[in-house]
């Protein structure tokens, strides 16, 4: 059970126990919105925000949107699975996701896509499984330095390999990629760097914690100007096969990689 996220850039979680949060974020511009009632809700509000996210979903949006689960293993997990399968919600998100078995079970469950967050070791190992039965995989960067016991302070370099594992069993799976989330929300040049080594590591999108986020997020997935030029000369130049292009040797897959770009 799969569902085209290709195209959407932007993947706004916002907690669902919060009602301004969920009112701003329908008008944002994001291309994917997230209702969280896992780490963003506080557990004596998991069932408030339960009632909220079924409700929410409900009613008109101007992009998709998701739910994502408390964990399997969580006490609140069962109740949401039921509440999301009647719900409007077109996908669900399972967070520390470790096995195919439990996307299998989820979308048997609530009858929805599900999108595997990798935020683990075993997670990791088991991507390329994940990935032949998800809608997506996302990175959960923060809890994936927490599992590696990372000192605080640990950046991109020290989970670089896993990040780029997400995208070769995403490519595998033949499913999008999100990167993970930026935390420093007074960082907007943090994120501008982070989001273009998103783009470069070959994710399809990222995840984000504030509508503040989305328009940069936005710019750093858009071609360039020169991307753009580019591209329409090499697609106007190929004839098939190998040949030579402006001092390059190019073949169908580099055309087939300008026409993606112009498309997008």
């Amino acid at each position: 059970m799969k569902t085209d996220l290709f195209g959407r850039r932007s993947a706004l979680f916002l907690p669902a126990s919060n009602p301004r949060a969920i009112a701003k974020a329908r008008e944002a511009g994001a291309d994917l919105v997230i209702l969280d009632l896992e780490d963003a809700v506080r557990p004596e509000d998991k069932e408030i925000a339960r009632a909220a996210a079924v409700t929410a979903v409900a009613e008109q949006w101007p992009c998709p949107v998701a739910i994502r689960l408390n964990g399997i293993a969580s006490e609140w997990h069962r109740a949401d699975e039921e509440a999301v399968a009647d719900s409007g919600a077109e996908l669900v998100v399972l967070p520390r996701c470790e096995d195919e078995a439990q996307v299998r079970l989820v979308q048997e469950r609530t009858g929805k896509p599900c999108a595997a967050m990798i935020e683990t070791p075993a997670g990791v190992l088991a991507a390329s499984r994940i990935a032949m039965n998800a809608a997506a995989l996302i990175a959960g960067t923060n809890d994936l330095r927490a599992s590696l016991r990372l000192p605080p302070g640990a950046g991109r370099q020290q989970i670089s390999a896993s990040l780029q594992w997400i995208v070769l069993t995403a490519r595998l799976g033949g499913i999008p990629a999100f990167d993970g989330v930026f935390n420093r929300l007074d960082d907007p040049e943090g994120f501008a760097t982070e989001a273009g080594d998103g783009r470069l590591l070959g994710f399809d999108g990222k995840s984000l914690i504030h509508p503040n986020q989305i328009a940069p997020c936005h710019e750093a997935w858009a071609p360039s100007a020169d991307e753009l030029a580019r591209a329409e000369r090499l697609v106007a130049a190929a004839q098939g096969g190998a040949e030579r292009f402006e001092g390059e040797m190019i073949e169908r897959m580099h055309v087939e990689a300008a026409l993606r770009l112009l498309g997008r």
